[in-house]
C-alpha cells in the first residue's frame, strides 16, 4: 500500500530536514506514528498524501509513484483515494456541519454527490455523535465536535487510505477510545489502511504496529 524509499525533504525556510531510508505499510494495516514534536510526523502524512513532494526519493501508494505526478493528478488521486483528518480540522466556517462533511464531493468531478452519499453522511454523523449539530457552523462547535466533523468528512468517500493527524487529540479519555474504535470499524469496512499520528501512548496497543520517528533520527546521527 505505502512505500517510501530514500526520502529526503526540507523546507525552504528553517533548518528542518527529514530523511526516511525505507518505510512500508501493508494494505489493511492500522499503523500508529509517534515521535518528538517537530520530528516530521505531520510532514510524513503530507508526503504520503502528495501535498508535499520530496527533494529525493520516491513515495508509492498502490504502485503509483505520486511524487512524480503533476499537481492536478496528485490532487485528484488524494480526493478519490485518501481520507485526511487534519490536526487543525480544515473546516470551512461559512459552511454548516453537513456541508463540511459533503465538501469533498463539491470540489471535484471525480466524486458524485447523490442521495446515497447524503444518507452515508447522516449515518456517520450519528456514529460520531454529532447528528444534532448538522445545521451548526464550526465556530459554534467545541474542539472535540470539530474533530468529529473532520473524521466524518475524511471517511465519507470510503477511501482506501486514511491519514490521521492526532484524530483523537481533542477528545476526552472516554470518547477518544470510542472514536478510535469507530475509525477502525470504518477502515475495516472498506478494507482500508490507516496511518495515524498520535501523542497518546495509551492508544498504541490498538494499532497493528507503531512507527517511531526516533528511529529515523538515530539513523541520521550514525
Amino acid at each position: 500500500m505505502i512505500r517510501l524509499s530514500n526520502i529526503h525533504f526540507s523546507y525552504k525556510s528553517g533548518d528542518f530536514n527529514l530523511s526516511i531510508p525505507d518505510l512500508r505499510v501493508e494494505a489493511g494495516e492500522k499503523v500508529g506514528v509517534v515521535g518528538p514534536s517537530g520530528s516530521g510526523k505531520t510532514t510524513l502524512l503530507n508526503l504520503v498524501a502528495g501535498i508535499l513532494t520530496p527533494e529525493k526519493g520516491s513515495v508509492c501508494i498502490n504502485e503509483m509513484e505520486i511524487n512524480c505526478q503533476n499537481d492536478t493528478t496528485r490532487r485528484d488521486f488524494r480526493i478519490t483515494n485518501i481520507g485526511f483528518i487534519f490536526q487543525d480540522f480544515g473546516l470551512l466556517d461559512y459552511l454548516d456541519v453537513k456541508d463540511n462533511i459533503l465538501h469533498p464531493y463539491r470540489i471535484t468531478g471525480a466524486l458524485k454527490l447523490n442521495n446515497d452519499v447524503r444518507d452515508r453522511a447522516d449515518k456517520l454523523a450519528i456514529q460520531m455523535g454529532i447528528d444534532d449539530k448538522l445545521n451548526r457552523h464550526p465556530s459554534a462547535l467545541s474542539h472535540g465536535e470539530r474533530q468529529r466533523v473532520a473524521i466524518c468528512r475524511a471517511l465519507l468517500p470510503g477511501p482506501k487510505l486514511v491519514l490521521a493527524d492526532e484524530a483523537t487529540g481533542n477528545l476526552d479519555p472516554k470518547n477518544k477510545v470510542h472514536i478510535l474504535e469507530l475509525l477502525f470499524k470504518n477502515v475495516d469496512k472498506h478494507d482500508a489502511t490507516l496511518l495515524a499520528v498520535t501523542h497518546d501512548q495509551e492508544l498504541l496497543p490498538y494499532f497493528d504496529k507503531v512507527i517511531n520517528f526516533n528511529d529515523f533520527l538515530r539513523e541520521e546521527t550514525l
